[in-house]
């Protein structure tokens, strides 16, 4: 008999951001932007357990301390060899699947994420997301892979770069299958910002929630919806590609 797949989300999180530091605890509708996120990926109907992985760094003692607070799964690891922290992370949760999240992505969609998981379990891939053609907002990023394949780039991965940023070994060294999942609503979306990482994208993703309070369970439909009826001036959400 075939045994069940242990789907793990690990949440990437730290405390260090050039230009946003503290930027995953800051407060959103009252709740820290990781909590925000750690709920929304709770909502999956795939995910089997979600974990919080942070570095073993002092400022960081912050994310780990309200972790614990919160009742979420953390584990710590290596700060820059952020490779080796989610390979460790995803062995001590004895992940089959794992699926990547940044902490810095508040609007995250439990949609999104199952779709990505559909595509990398039906699919003959052995890495699935929705970024290699980007058709989504920026924020919606999702990546599943299985951790076998982790394990080969954790193993052989030798730059720096491909340590420290967990999955470029895996796009890029053509030893995996890869997958891409592309939104129903085509390109049209990619320009739209989502993620955190100025002081305006947090402005941004605050007042998102604040305009759809008191629903606590939304998805990236409605807050295009909430875009396309916000007239009037400029929404620090959309990005203009000819900004530069």
């Amino acid at each position: 008999m075939q045994q069940p797949n242990h789907i793990v989300a690990i949440v990437q999180a730290r405390m260090g951001s050039t230009r946003l530091p503290g930027k995953v605890l800051s407060e959103i509708a009252g709740e820290a932007m990781l909590g925000h996120v750690v709920s929304r990926v709770g909502q999956s109907c795939m995910v089997n357990r979600t974990i919080v992985a942070t570095s073993t760094a002092d400022e960081d003692d912050l994310i780990a301390e309200y972790c614990q607070r919160m009742g979420f799964a953390v584990f710590r690891g290596s700060e820059s060899d952020v490779l080796d922290r989610y390979y460790q992370a995803a062995r001590t949760c004895a992940a089959d699947t794992v699926v990547r999240i940044t902490g810095d992505c508040p609007l995250i969609d439990a949609e999104v994420i199952d779709r990505v998981i559909t595509a990398y379990l039906s699919g003959d891939c052995d890495y699935a997301t929705n970024t290699l053609l980007c058709t989504y907002p920026d924020g919606l990023d999702v990546e599943v892979f299985s951790f076998n394949a982790l394990e080969i780039a954790w193993r052989e991965a030798r730059r720096a770069s491909d340590r420290e940023h967990v999955t470029p070994f895996l796009r890029t060294s053509q030893r995996f299958r890869l997958r891409n999942v592309y939104s129903e609503l085509g390109p049209s979306l990619r320009h739209l910002r989502w993620t955190v990482d100025e002081p305006s994208d947090l402005e941004f993703v605050r007042a998102v929630f604040t305009r759809l309070q008191p629903k606590k369970v939304f998805g990236w439909r409605e807050v295009l919806h909430l875009l396309e009826v916000w007239v009037g001036g400029i929404h620090p959400g959309i990005h203009n590609p000819d900004d530069k």
